[in-house]
C-alpha cells in the first residue's frame, strides 16, 4: 500500500508556485487569442469590434462548454498518479483526446450551418451582425483544435506538468497576433482579409498548438505502453463522467450569454447602440484574462487535490485546500487593485472611440471590486473538480443561474446603465457561486479517495 503524502507548508507552497506560475502564464496566454484579435479588430472600427464581441461569445460558448475536457481529465489523471498507475493515467487521456475529437467533429459542421441564426438570436442591428457572422463561421474551424488542446492539457496537468502548455500556449500567442496582423490589414503579396483575416489567423494557429500539445502526451502514451487506438468503453466513460461538469459550465456559460443579451437589450436605447455592446465585450474579454490568471491556482488545486485523494490522505487534502484559499484571496486583491489602477487607460489599447473608450472605465470599477470574490469562487472550484465533486458542481450552477438570470434580464430590459449590469453581475452570480462553494468545502462529503 502506497504512504500517503503528507502536507508540509513549506514544500506544498513550493509546489503549489511550481504548478500554479506556468499554468497562469498559459491561462493568461489562453484569452489573449481573444485580447490580440480585439486589439486588431478595434482598428477596423466600433462595428467590427461589436460583432466580435457576440462571436466571441458564441464561439467561447461552444467551447467552454467543452472545458470537461481539461478538468475532468486532469482530476481523473492526478488520482491514477497519486495512486502510483501512470500508464492508466495515460490510458484516461488518450480516450479524452479521442472524445475531443468525436465532439468537435459535428459541432463544427453544426455551427457553420447554424452560424447566421446563432448571430441573429442577439437581436443587434445589421451593422453588427455581418462582421459578427463573417468572424465566427470562419473561426469555428478552430473549434476541432480548440478541444483537443484542452484534452492534452487537462492530461498534462494530471501528470503535474503545466510547463508544457504554458511554452505552447505563449508560442501559440505570438503566432495569432502575427497573423493577425498580416492576414486583416495584408503586407507584399498577402491581401488584407479585414475582420476574415483574424478569425484564419487565430485557426492557424489553434491547428500548430493543437498539433504540438497531441505529439507530447501520445510520445509519453508510447513510453508507458499505452496503446493510441480509440477504446469505446474509456470514450464513453470519459463521456460519462464529463456530464456533471458540462452541465456546471453550461451554467457559467448560460449566465454570461444572459449577461451579454442584458446588455444588448438595455443598449436598443442608447443614441449609439455599439458604444455599450463594444464596451461590454472589452470588459468581458479583460474579465475573462483575470478569471483565467485567478485559475492558475485552481488548476493547481485541481492538481494537488486529486493527486492526494488518489493517494488516500483526506486530511492533508483539506489542508492544502486552506493554503490554496488564502492563495485566492491574496490573489483576487492584488488583481483588483492592478485593475483599478490601470482601468482608465486600458481602452486605449482596443479602440480609438472615446466614447467606448469612456463607458468602460465604470465598468471595470465594478469588475475589480468583485475580484477578490473571484479568487477564493475560483480556487475552491478547482479543488472540488479535483475531488471529482461534479454532481454538486452542476446543481450548484443551476441554483446560482436560476437566481441570477431573471434580475439581471429584468435589469437590461429596464434600460439599466451598462456598470449597473455589472453590479448584479459581481453581486449575484460571483456571490452566489462563493455561499455554494464555500459552504461545500466546509464539510466532508467531497472528501473521497482512492484511484
Amino acid at each position: 500500500m502506497r504512504r500517503p503524502l503528507r502536507f508540509h507548508p513549506t514544500r506544498d507552497d513550493r509546489e503549489i508556485a511550481r504548478l500554479a506560475v506556468p499554468a497562469f502564464l498559459a491561462l493568461v496566454a489562453e484569452p489573449l487569442f481573444l485580447l490580440g484579435d480585439a486589439a486588431v479588430i478595434g482598428h477596423l472600427g466600433t462595428p467590427e469590434l461589436a460583432g466580435l464581441g457576440i462571436a466571441a461569445t458564441v464561439l467561447q460558448t461552444l467551447v467552454g462548454l467543452c472545458v470537461f475536457l481539461a478538468y475532468g481529465t486532469t482530476a481523473g489523471v492526478a488520482r491514477q498518479l497519486g495512486a502510483g498507475r501512470r500508464g492508466a493515467a495515460l490510458g484516461q487521456g488518450i480516450d479524452g483526446l479521442w472524445l475531443a475529437v468525436a465532439i468537435g467533429v459535428p459541432v463544427t459542421a453544426l455551427g457553420i450551418a447554424l452560424t447566421g441564426p446563432l448571430v441573429a438570436a442577439f437581436g443587434a442591428g445589421a451593422g453588427v451582425s455581418e462582421p459578427a457572422v463573417d468572424y465566427l463561421r470562419v473561426a469555428l474551424l478552430g473549434v476541432t483544435p480548440l478541444l483537443l488542446m484542452l484534452a492534452a492539457t487537462g492530461v498534462l496537468r494530471g501528470l503535474q506538468d503545466t510547463r508544457t502548455p504554458m511554452y505552447v500556449a505563449i508560442a501559440g500567442n505570438v503566432a495569432n497576433l502575427g497573423l493577425n496582423v498580416v492576414l486583416v490589414f495584408g503586407a507584399g503579396p498577402v491581401p488584407g482579409l479585414g475582420i476574415v483575416g483574424s478569425a484564419l489567423g487565430s485557426v492557424l494557429a489553434q491547428l500548430a498548438s493543437a498539433a504540438v500539445l497531441i505529439a507530447v502526451v501520445t510520445r509519453a502514451a508510447r513510453r508507458e505502453g499505452t496503446s493510441l487506438v480509440p477504446r469505446r468503453r474509456g470514450i464513453l466513460a470519459a463521456g460519462r463522467a464529463g456530464v456533471p461538469l458540462l452541465i456546471r459550465t453550461l451554467t457559467l456559460r448560460a449566465s454570461l450569454l444572459v449577461t451579454t443579451y442584458a446588455v444588448v437589450a438595455a443598449s436598443t436605447s442608447a443614441a449609439e447602440e455599439s458604444v455599450p455592446i463594444a464596451a461590454h465585450q472589452l470588459a468581458l474579454t479583460i474579465w475573462g484574462f483575470l478569471a483565467f490568471a485567478l485559475d492558475a491556482i485552481a488548476i493547481a488545486a485541481q492538481a494537488i487535490t486529486g493527486r492526494y485523494l488518489g493517494a488516500g490522505d483526506a486530511d492533508a487534502t483539506r489542508t492544502v485546500t486552506a493554503r490554496m484559499v488564502r492563495w485566492g484571496v491574496v490573489s483576487g486583491i492584488a488583481t483588483g487593485l492592478g485593475l483599478a489602477a490601470v482601468s482608465p487607460w486600458l481602452g486605449h489599447l482596443f479602440t480609438p472611440d472615446t466614447a467606448v473608450r469612456d463607458a468602460l472605465v465604470p465598468v471595470l470599477l465594478v469588475a475589480a471590486l468583485a475580484q477578490p470574490v473571484a479568487g477564493v469562487v475560483f480556487v475552491l472550484d478547482g479543488v472540488l473538480i479535483g475531488a471529482g465533486d461534479g454532481p454538486y458542481l452542476a446543481w450548484a450552477g443551476l441554483a446560482v443561474l436560476a437566481g441570477y438570470a431573471p434580475v439581471v434580464l429584468l435589469t437590461g430590459w429596464a434600460g439599466a446603465a451598462l456598470p449597473w449590469l455589472w453590479v448584479v453581475f459581481g453581486a449575484l452570480f460571483m456571490g452566489g457561486r462563493y455561499v455554494t462553494l464555500t459552504r461545500r468545502a466546509a464539510g466532508d462529503r467531497w472528501l473521497v479517495t482512492g484511484a
